[in-house]
């Protein structure tokens, strides 16, 4: 099948949707569809003991389909690796009624997932996750001398694909064999790391990030390099290139670098561009205009009753939340902003500005005309209540 997020098909009739995991992202959205008290049927893998005529008993691994009401979700966000234990609700020949058992969902396997409530988060989590132009489609080099890491950012995540770690000596007085030598060595490795990693298909620009010289000296030996093997697929792609500054060769330093507003001119059409200008705005709002900037959830539902809410900033994190009555107050606050005319932006926790916004509790809101802050509003009421 093509390089679609995922293949769908919709069974509406009674409340449920199968749909067809391509790639490792969507095992991210799927993390984000299953919660517990729904019901998964997919094709998994059962040990079974069997008893021969002579009484022997033995075991086999055998492939079964089974439905299990969800218990509890397990994912792996480095290997992207999704398991959904519950008890099984379906007859089957080799697991009784009532049995636990850990379903481990695999690429290219379909799977069929019904709720009793279909939520806006929801749908919309779905129809992200079906449209074929939703990809990969950054690509980011955060280094500095002797450690580089290949980073994709995806719509839904940031995925970290290779980590280059070499140690660089260093230089010597009258001596610098020993340090250009590990530097070239350096570079092939990140060099091989791009080719085996970044799918020039799909990706548009590939950022280089680094503090001083280093991605410049980088980039000239990539290019030689590229013209002395006869790379076509480096040279071809070569404006794809983009230079630009960070403070360090760490991960977390990606953030900068996304933020940089020439990177911002350029990914303008990316979701995960448009995630940190939103989040950016709303800083600057909170440190010119505090009155036009609430964060937490009171604070942010008090505003959204005044319709005073322009752009919902919201982590797809609070969507996970095992108590019903908790999510549903964070989709009745989607949906109202939304109704409102507000515009509502929904955040990866696996992407960098996710994480920031985390430190907010995951929700704030940027404001369409300044309201007074609650905790001051409290204030003035206990103080005249002493009076």
């Amino acid at each position: 099948m093509g390089r679609k997020t995922l293949a769908v098909a919709l069974k509406m009739k009674r409340c449920q949707v199968t749909l067809i995991p391509e790639e490792a992202e969507d095992m991210w959205h799927t993390y984000n569809l299953v919660q517990v008290g729904d019901s998964l049927r997919a094709s998994t893998i059962r040990k079974v003991q069997t008893e021969s005529s002579t009484g022997s008993v033995g075991s086999s691994r055998v492939r079964t389909t089974l439905t299990v009401s969800v218990q509890a979700i397990d994912f792996d966000s480095q290997a992207c690796q999704l398991r959904v234990k519950g008890t099984n609700i379906e007859e089957n020949q080799y697991v009784k009624m009532g049995a636990y058992h850990t379903i481990e969902l695999e690429l290219n396997r379909k799977f069929t997932l019904a709720k009793k409530v279909w939520d806006s988060v929801v749908l919309d989590r779905i129809e992200q996750a079906c449209d074929p132009g939703q990809k990969a489609d950054v690509a980011a080099v955060v280094m500095h001398e002797g450690l580089a890491n290949l980073v994709l950012v995806t719509p839904a995540m940031t995925l970290l694909r290779a980590k280059v770690e070499v140690t660089i000596p260093r230089k010597r007085r009258g001596s610098c064999a020993q340090h250009e030598k590990a530097l070239e060595r350096f570079y092939e490795a990140v060099m091989q790391g791009i080719l085996r990693h970044f799918n020039f298909d799909v990706v548009k620009c590939i950022l280089v990030a680094s503090p001083g010289f280093v991605k410049d000296q980088f980039i000239t030996y990539l290019f030689k390099e590229a013209v002395r093997q006869d790379c076509k697929v480096l040279l071809e792609n070569r404006p794809k290139f983009m230079l630009v500054h960070s403070s360090s060769g760490h991960k977390y330093s990606l953030k900068e670098v996304l933020s940089d507003p020439a990177v911002t001119n350029r990914l303008s059409d990316t979701k995960a561009a448009g995630e940190v200008k939103a989040l950016e705005d709303f800083y600057k709002m909170l440190q010119h205009e505090p009155d036009k900037a609430f964060y937490g959830l009171a604070h942010v539902e008090r505003a959204s009753e005044a319709l005073a809410i322009d752009v919902l900033l919201i982590s797809d994190k609070l969507f996970r939340h095992q108590d019903i009555a908790t999510r549903s107050r964070y989709v009745r606050l989607v949906d109202s902003v939304r109704d409102n005319g507000g515009t509502v932006r929904i955040f990866s926790s696996l992407h960098v500005s996710g994480e920031q916004l985390t430190q907010l509790s995951g929700v704030a809101a940027i404001l369409r005309f300044p309201i007074a802050d609650p905790s001051d509003a409290e204030e003035e009421d206990s103080s005249s209540d002493e009076a």
